[in-house]
């Protein structure tokens, strides 16, 4: 019999929905994987384990008096929130020494929607502060790792969330992507990540997100996982699309077992971040892409080299857009010393920005998406790589040589242009995603090396689709093995 960690999540559910596992085992197995594993990966920030045993109990009651088709879909399954989302009598760190520790007193959105489903949370995982960074490391507890390789980070925002689930200390578990902050940790862990379009699920959270960029997506082994938690998470289908009709609820995990169609695949290398960042793709990504190239094209799809032309305006105007919230955050102004030094940068600046020249970013963003959207319709998928770079060094995005434990802001270098710099180089695919509102998944096609999983680092590759296209490239990423 499989050890509880290797089964997917959705062999996890249908063991927990018939009685041959018990909610209170599977708790008390990852609770003890991650009391084994979280000192020298440092996936979580806090871990609820009384919480989650007694949530597990209440759910094997549950479990007693119902009938298995009266269980709610994700019935005893345990995950994990990252520290950006309230979770009711939790602290939610936001990844900040700045901010006082009081438990939320009620459950955000997200966490609504999956602990409604009948997950069952056992902590909360790393996050960079306020979830502005592509990498997991803060002031306040040791850097999310990438299992793969400690020395390496596991991306971010929600690299604590990928490394837990990279590891098996969770079957998977919700990130929430503002500017490729589920598909950046999952190219990074070797996960399948999928960022949902606009508007089908509950965004997550966001200390303010005027252009509306944020969304909650899966982090999972497979796209079979990722497409139970969709199905949590999305109460209602997409008006009009095919997983409507799917029965018990189970819209896109039955989806996903449909092999999608012939499909047209505009690969590209095109950034709006190359204007003012010029950068090159390191061999390994390239790797990546034709390595997704060729699966692609086995699979019977055609896939074509195409130029997309971005508005060179995109940096300053994406860069105005992220960086509000954190501007208005509630901080108390003796407390603003504790930030670290990028966030420190982007408040300072927010602040010093009109409502006008705000105003003005928002407008640009929105014609950007109507002039991307009109290039991308003359395809089906757009296909780039997920990042233009292995996993970086923990420590390499701040200038910082990290230990095993947290450290001083002191130790950090005060080069917040050149972190930002880096991260845009890092990851120069993502954004504009979010900028479009559209779906994109990263699917872990190739590993560094010649390796597999069991040596190498992971990279992948990025699908973009249009609006309501979420079902369509989870049957991709299940066509191509994952």
């Amino acid at each position: 019999m499989s050890e509880i960690h290797d089964l997917s999540a959705v062999l996890l559910r249908d063991e927990l929905r018939s009685g041959e596992l018990s909610a209170r085992e599977a708790t008390a197995h990852f609770l003890r994987r991650i009391e084994a594993a979280n000192p020298r990966l440092g996936a979580f920030i806090t871990v609820t384990a009384d919480m989650a045993l007694a949530d597990a109990a209440a759910a094997d009651e549950l479990q007693a008096r119902l009938p298995r088709e009266q269980l709610p879909p994700l019935h005893g399954v345990p995950l994990a929130f990252k520290d950006l989302t309230d979770v009711a009598g939790v602290v939610t760190t936001h990844g900040s020494a700045a901010l006082d520790r009081r438990p939320a007193p009620v459950d955000g959105a997200l966490a609504a929607a999956l602990k409604g489903a009948g997950a069952i949370s056992l902590g909360k995982t790393q996050v960079p502060e306020f979830g502005l960074t592509a990498y997991s490391e803060n002031l306040i507890a040791p850097p999310s790792r990438n299992p793969h390789a400690l020395s390496r980070s596991s991306g971010g925002s929600s690299g604590g969330s990928a490394a837990a689930v990279a590891a098996k200390l969770l079957p998977f578990a919700p990130g929430s992507d503002g500017g490729g902050s589920v598909r950046i940790p999952a190219a990074a862990c070797g996960l399948v990540g999928l960022k949902p379009g606009r508007g089908l699920v509950p965004a997550g959270e966001s200390s303010g997100d005027p252009a509306g960029l944020v969304v909650s997506g899966p982090l999972a082994r497979s796209a079979a996982d990722a497409a139970l938690m969709l199905d949590a998470l999305a109460a209602e289908g997409p008006e009009g699309s095919a997983v409507n009709a799917a029965p018990g609820g189970a819209r896109y995990l039955e989806a996903v077992k449909a092999a999608p169609p012939k499909l047209r695949i505009g690969v590209s290398l095109d950034s709006p971040w190359s204007a003012i960042f010029p950068f090159t793709p390191e061999p390994e990504a390239l790797d990546a892409l034709a390595a997704g190239a060729r699966l692609l094209t086995d699979a019977g799809h055609d896939v074509v080299e195409t130029a997309i032309r971005y508005d060179n305006r995109y940096p300053d105007a994406f860069t105005t857009a992220w960086t509000a919230g954190v501007g208005a955050a509630r901080i108390a102004p003796q407390r603003e010393a504790l930030l670290a030094p990028l966030t420190r940068t982007f408040r300072r600046r927010a602040q010093q920005r009109s409502a006008a020249k705000l105003n003005e970013s928002l407008a640009f963003l929105r014609q950007f998406q109507r002039d991307t959207l009109a290039q991308y319709a003359e395809w089906d998928l757009i296909l780039t790589p997920s990042l233009a770079q292995t996993p970086r060094p923990v420590g390499w995005f701040t200038g910082s040589a990290h230990g095993d434990g947290h450290w001083p802001a002191s130790e950090w270098a005060g080069d917040a242009d050149g972190d930002y710099r880096k991260q845009c180089e890092f990851a120069p695919w993502s954004s504009m995603v979010n900028v479009c509102g559209l779906p994109a998944v990263s699917i872990p096609v190739h590993w560094t090396g010649g390796g597999s999983a069991d040596a190498g680092l992971p990279m992948g590759i990025q699908l973009i689709g249009p609006m309501g296209s979420e079902a369509l490239l989870l049957q991709v990423a299940a066509q191509l093995g994952y």
